[in-house]
């Protein structure tokens, strides 16, 4: 058995609640896509109405899969080459140089568990702070989705409302795109567009309305 969060809106909020499920071990996608269907299943016996949507390229959906960090761009640039090179440490960085890589190359980078404590995340001579948490994570999500994605696309998120990224686990990792999702789905629903947010109003709606 294993357990990880699923991310959902309750009252306004961005909330999430974790789910035991049987885990299938392996690292086909096969295997990654059984563990999905099996932690699916859980929160379909807890919610007769669960939509889940898995938020990874490990999804069965067209929709998730593009809603992927490694697939998702803004500025030219894979979202997940943008996150790791903007990382301020006390001993090093931003290393802009990372958004010229692969994104897996960018995330393994040795430079980014060798530089001191994390500090701050600066993009465009822009720094955001650390808290609140997924905050510098989630705004640049939020802007790769409105580049990468239709509208259509964009407003078929809502028509789920659970999601989940199988390969997040909290106890090694803070930033989810399964969280932002949910995130994008309480904006879709209350606005009906993902608005332009400048970076101070996008703190204070994160404060509003993202349990962290």
């Amino acid at each position: 058995m294993a357990e990880r969060p699923v991310f959902y809106v309750h009252h306004g909020l961005v909330v999430n609640k974790t789910y035991s499920f049987e885990w299938f071990p392996g690292f086909s996608l096969s295997q990654k896509q059984k563990s999905v269907e099996s932690l699916h299943d859980a929160v379909r016996k807890a919610d007769a109405a669960a939509k889940p949507l898995e938020v990874s390229t490990k999804s069965r959906e067209s929709l998730g899969i593009k809603l992927s960090a490694f697939n998702l761009k803004w500025n030219g640039y894979t979202l997940e080459n943008i996150f790791q090179s903007a990382k301020v440490f006390e001993m090093g960085g931003p290393y802009l140089e990372l958004l010229e890589v692969s994104p897996k190359e960018a995330k393994r980078d040795e430079r980014l568990k060798n530089s001191g404590p994390l500090r701050a995340f600066r993009y465009q001579n822009e720094d955001f702070p650390l808290l609140p948490k997924t905050v510098f994570y989630d705004y640049i999500y939020l802007a790769a989705v409105k580049e990468s994605l239709t509208e259509d696309e964009i407003k078929a998120v809502s028509d789920y409302n659970y999601f989940t990224d199988i390969e997040f686990n909290p106890t090694k990792s803070i930033n989810t795109q399964a969280k932002t999702a949910a995130m994008i789905k309480l904006i879709m629903d209350e606005c009906g567009v993902l608005p332009d947010f400048t970076k101070e109003n996008f703190i204070q709606y994160h404060k509003k309305h993202v349990v962290s």
